[in-house]
């Protein structure tokens, strides 16, 4: 094609809809394209007039219209580099942007009263050239830098261009608004400053330079209220935690004061005061709003999906599959934001079936610094902070937190946002920290330059009454008065926000009533049997309930009519036939079920099934949906590959949802040391230091099977070691009936505390490891297993040997043992490592009066497994010596050869049963 051809006929009509689709958005043709218009450019002489608008007047030349929308979708797309985002001015200056000049566009000789078409530019002026380039500038380079056009969907960048164009990028506040937000601030700044001089040298981790954060919390409550929104839980970190405690969710300051001064229930372990969380109602123009805060530790980020999960049990709780009613609130801090994975992990996880919670609003504190990190180039590979929001198409508004009204704007269009396409959004509240890291931090000795800046700062509350009082709003002596007034209620010890407490808490019937769990003992007994024509009848349901038409794959079919004949009695009940079938039992009896983790619809090690895929179409059946007509949920997930942030999401839903049995199962059990913050910080250790009772349940495949170093161990030594107070069961189920007597155990008791347990991999299918139906229609969990082989008095007075275990290697000393015809040893299993059952331990024992040598066998190495963190518990016992065998001590969960694992196997196997001795 010519150039010439441009202009003939079909191409210049072509040619004309594609200048159209241009101006439209001109970044949404492909670089083809663009070189099109870069030839029509060169080739329609200087003269040659655009169409004519309505009135036949000429808008201005085609070259220069391209240029002014290229102009247009420049302050767009790079606007918030050059805005004035940053408080601390030219410490950290902005971008100076050639794009938004007019001379890179060829511009600068253009009459500014010449009309241009602005296309998708929302402009209420007069669309002049000089009207067009004011607006760009007051929309986009102001306090607020708006970075949106990194989203694909073009419908949400309409909505966004919109909403913030018509506004010019401020809010439209009216006097008492604008005193509402002075108030706001002098309780932000106030509380800091009470503080400091009542208790001299104490951490707090203070908002101040961030006071703004107060005014964006109340904005979101309060707008959020007027939507329809009743919820909203909040994750953060410390910086300014006590704070957003006291002046956001209405914590009586006396209570606080009485942390500061070390008074604390000494029932309980405790924690530091801003790790604290709490709960309150308030409310707004739409009805009351229940707030809550996390609890949280040190760990910064760890927070985000626990607090993920929380918002997810609520909206399942009361059906809000729109996230119309409870939102999730994440505050960051910038270094820890860019700067740890588990962010990317939550992240990924929003927009997922099993894990989204239809939007969360991020508000990243932005300090610009990392305790003593303050140089990007150390802190982050990246220009912005939150620039890992991007990966969700995520808007990001950049605001001066020293221009309060810019934050409380920004909010609104934020949950806005939020609200109309139910996606992450993020605030980066640009401010700084005017103390250091901490109140005993001296910053001087690390960031000299910018703490002369900051210690030259007026604060952000003095700013902005200086503002109000120059534009007649608050008298000088009105803003004192502010001070006076919030400094009293402070001394005073009660609430001082402005919000009125309405309720103690929410209506009965979206109540978790925790309080039926505290203090029960977990020696209760209750009734786990289920009836064997029960039993039948849910296992033919898994078979007749399938669709005539759903194709599913013959060998997944064999096991469901290979489970209907286990639920008739026909053959032993393998292991997954327990696990589900307590799953059936429990959501019949009103219990919802929810399983996530990797690959647990079918099973890693295909036992479950839980989900049958139609072998033509894209269709998914899940027979423990249709187990019974009026039935509870059952919600099984194949989770993103992660381990820290989907047990996080896990370990928040379980702590608001008491009556859902909650279960994370690891792909292989090692995987879970990827989520060990969150079994250190939350899953062990939550109810000690917050009081936070969780009934989440972990599966962690484990068992020394030749499959190397990697796929052996899911690390049973560290839960043994972390086991104290009651904080947790750890089980090693060794047969299908014990898996499913343990489960309904697990809700059917008034008692909920985390479940580690430790699951077979070759015991799924093991033919050793299958349970009569008698044991399901009758019975309970046993925490101790007698030995199957020595039933009768006499026989167990024979015994010279007892053998303890627990897991796979039970069933391989029960071979062997077998195989050498052993009548003087006895094999025990403790299927409940902790709390540990001495009593039952105590009696078992008793039965055998004449076995002098008493064994723990482990096929974990010494140093490993559960003998390190057992053993003590044998020592009250009285006459009981208790010596292991096991493998040697090794840095490695076991060796990577599978013949030497079997060696391996075979001599701890022998020297357990005392075969080698003399």
């Amino acid at each position: 094609m010519t150039d010439e051809s441009f202009l003939d006929g079909e191409h210049a009509a072509f040619l004309e809809q594609l200048y159209a689709q241009y101006q439209h958005d001109p970044y949404s043709l492909d670089t083809q394209w663009q070189m099109y218009f870069q030839r029509l450019d060169a080739t329609i002489p200087p003269a040659a007039p655009l169409p004519t608008n309505g009135n036949g007047k000429v808008l201005a030349q085609r070259s220069e219209q391209l240029h002014v929308s290229r102009l247009i979708n420049a302050y767009r797309y790079l606007g918030h580099l050059e805005a004035n985002t940053n408080p601390l001015g030219d410490y950290a200056s902005t971008l100076g942007v050639p794009q938004l000049m007019l001379e890179h566009h060829g511009l600068e000789n253009i009459d500014l009263d010449t009309v241009f078409d602005p296309g998708s530019f929302n402009i209420t002026a007069k669309p002049t050239l000089g009207n067009i380039v004011h607006a760009l500038r007051e929309t986009y380079v102001r306090t607020i830098g708006f970075e949106y056009m990194h989203i694909l969907d073009i419908q949400e960048k309409r909505w966004l261009q919109k909403r913030i164009e018509l506004d010019m990028g401020r809010a439209k506040l009216t006097h008492p608004e604008r005193r509402k937000i002075l108030e706001q601030l002098t309780a932000a700044e106030g509380f800091e400053q009470y503080l400091h001089r009542r208790y001299v040298g104490q951490k707090r981790f203070g908002l101040e330079g961030g006071e703004s954060l107060i005014p964006l919390l109340q904005t979101l409550i309060h707008e959020g209220g007027k939507q329809g929104l009743q919820e909203m839980v909040i994750g953060m970190a410390h910086r300014g935690r006590l704070n957003v405690l006291t002046n956001v969710l209405c914590k009586p300051a006396g209570d606080l004061f009485s942390e500061f001064e070390g008074k604390f229930d000494e029932l309980y372990t405790g924690d530091v005061k801003y790790h604290k969380g709490f709960s309150c109602d308030v409310s707004t123009e739409g009805g009351p709003m229940h707030l809550v805060l996390a609890f949280n530790p040190s760990h910064l980020e760890i927070v985000s999906p626990v607090m993920e999960g929380s918002v997810r049990a609520r909206q399942d709780r009361r059906e809000d599959k729109d996230g119309d009613q409870v939102l999730g609130i994440s505050i960051h801090g910038d270094a820890a934001f860019a700067g740890q994975g588990v962010v990317m992990e939550t992240f990924n996880m929003a927009q997922t079936r099993g894990y989204r919670t239809r939007g969360t609003i991020h508000i990243v504190i932005n300090n610009q610094i990392g305790f003593t990190t303050s140089t990007v180039s150390d802190s982050r590979s990246t220009y912005y902070p939150t620039d890992v929001a991007k990966m969700i198409n995520a808007p990001i508004f950049h605001v001066n937190g020293d221009d309060p009204e810019a934050v409380v704007y920004a909010t609104q269009v934020a949950l806005e946002y939020r609200q109309v396409f139910q996606k992450d959004v993020v605030i980066d509240l640009v401010c700084y920290r005017r103390l250091g890291h901490n109140e005993a931090d001296e910053p001087n000795m690390t960031q000299p330059v910018m703490y002369g800046i900051i210690r030259s700062l007026p604060s952000t509350r003095a700013k902005y009454a200086r503002r109000l009082a120059e534009a007649g709003v608050v008298s000088e002596g009105g803003a004192k008065g502010l001070v006076d007034a919030y400094r009293t209620k402070l001394s005073n010890g009660g609430i001082t926000c402005c919000n009125s407490q309405t309720r103690s808490g929410l209506p009965a019937e979206l109540e978790t009533h925790w309080k039926a769990f505290i203090g029960k003992p977990w020696r209760q007994a209750i009734d786990t049997a289920c009836p064997a024509e029960r039993v039948r009848s849910i296992s033919e349901r898994w078979i007749s309930n399938i669709p005539a038409d759903f194709v599913v794959h013959p060998r997944v079919m064999k096991v469901l009519e290979t489970r209907a004949a286990m639920g008739r009695g026909e053959q032993p009940a393998d292991w997954g036939f327990g696990e589900t079938l307590a799953y059936a039992t429990l959501v019949e009896e009103g219990f919802d079920v929810r399983l996530s983790g990797q690959d647990c619809g079918r099973g890693t090690f295909s036992h479950r099934h839980a989900v049958l895929h139609h072998q033509g179409r894209r269709e998914q059946w899940i027979p423990l949906q249709h187990t019974a007509d009026f039935q509870a949920k059952f919600t099984v997930i194949d989770s993103v590959l992660s381990e820290e942030a989907v047990l996080a999401f896990e370990y928040g839903y379980a702590t608001a949802e008491p009556e859902t049995l909650v279960i994370w199962e690891a792909q292989f059990g090692d995987f879970v040391n990827g989520a060990q913050v969150v079994i250190d910080q939350f899953i062990s250790s939550g109810e000690q230091k917050w009081q936070r009772l969780c009934g989440l349940v972990m599966f962690l495949p484990h068992g020394l099977e030749g499959q190397g170093p990697e796929h052996s161990s899911a690390r049973l030594e560290r839960f043994v070691q972390l086991a104290a107070q009651e904080n947790m069961h750890i089980c090693i189920p060794s047969n299908p009936a014990q898996v499913f007597h343990m489960l309904r155990r697990q809700m059917m008791r008034k008692y909920r505390k985390p479940l580690i347990v430790f699951t077979p991999k070759s015991l799924l299918r093991h033919p050793l490891a299958v349970s009569p139906l008698d044991d399901f229609t009758h019975g309970k969990f046993e925490v101790v297993l007698d030995d199957v082989d020595i039933l009768e008095t006499s026989a167990k007075q024979q015994v010279k040997r007892l053998i303890m275990c627990s897991g796979k290697v039970y069933y391989d000393l029960l071979d062997e043992r077998r195989k050498q015809a052993l009548t003087d040893v006895a094999i025990v299993r403790l299927e409940q490592l902790y709390p540990f059952p001495a009593e039952e331990l105590v009696e078992l024992i008793a039965r055998y009066p004449n076995a002098k040598r008493v064994v723990w066998c482990q096929e974990e190495p010494v140093n490993q497994g559960a003998w390190n963190g057992i053993k003590h518990r044998f020592e009250p016992m009285p006459c009981l010596e208790v010596v292991c065998v096991s493998r040697p001590a090794m840095a490695a969960p076991a060796v990577g050869s599978l013949y030497m694992h079997q060696r391996q196997q075979q001599a701890l196997v022998r020297e357990a049963l005392g075969l080698n001795e003399g």
